[in-house]
């Protein structure tokens, strides 16, 4: 959901970033309960999307430099088949991107199935704007310790970054899969960070961690 005032040339890498992203949350939607090796080949693209490609909000310089991204160790007890229930409160969220404009955020659903082993549920946005799109980002008491202070993305439906429903209508969120915007790499993007309602009181320890200084 990461925002950049962009020159035809950005926009068209920008075009091929979101592709490699749809790509690769499409690889691991076909592999049953996704697990370890689907995972890890996630990991790989999102790896060689940061550090190579020309859409990385990493400078060329820091390109040079990329170390692999860290993460928590996989574990399958942080991924979670949730049902959904209308939230109580429908009031849109408005976020400021400076030059992008404000960004709003209307709830849609909330989680049913997190609070016993995360301590609260999560509501899933729906993006106010042409063709709209699921958003899921998250906060918890992680952050700014082990993970980004801004908190992470486990859904952004704009790009493709979803791993879907089973069968019965529930949906996937899987920890393992969070990941950090495009502003915890640089100052140059702007991002809509998760909203009070979305702060999780435990340390969700799944998924990206810091980055590695460069």
């Amino acid at each position: 959901m990461d925002k950049m005032t962009a020159t035809i040339p950005d926009a068209l890498a920008l075009a091929d970033w979101r592709r490699r992203i749809a790509e690769v949350y499409a690889g691991v939607r076909a592999v049953p309960n996704h697990g370890f090796q689907a995972w890890q080949g996630w990991r790989a693209v999102r790896d060689d999307l940061i550090g190579n490609h020309l859409a990385s909000p990493l400078s060329k310089r820091e390109r040079g430099k990329f170390k692999p991204l860290s993460y928590f160790d996989y574990d399958p007890k942080l991924r979670f088949l949730v049902d959904t229930v209308t939230p109580a409160d429908r009031g849109a969220e408005s976020v400021s991107l400076t030059e992008d404009g404000i960004f709003v955020m209307e709830p849609v659903a909330e989680t049913r199935g997190l609070a016993e082993a995360l301590g609260g549920e999560l509501t899933i946005f729906w993006v106010n704007g042409y063709g709209g799109g699921l958003f899921l980002p998250f906060s918890d008491a992680g952050n700014g310790v082990t993970t980004y202070r801004g908190g992470r993305y486990l859904i952004d439906g704009i790009k493709g970054a979803d791993l879907g429903a089973v069968d019965d209508g529930r949906l996937v969120l899987d920890f393992n899969f969070a990941y950090n915007p495009s502003c915890a790499y640089s100052p140059r993007w702007s991002c809509p960070l998760a909203p009070e309602r979305n702060r999780l009181p435990m340390a969700v320890q799944a998924g990206e961690k810091h980055m590695a200084k460069h």
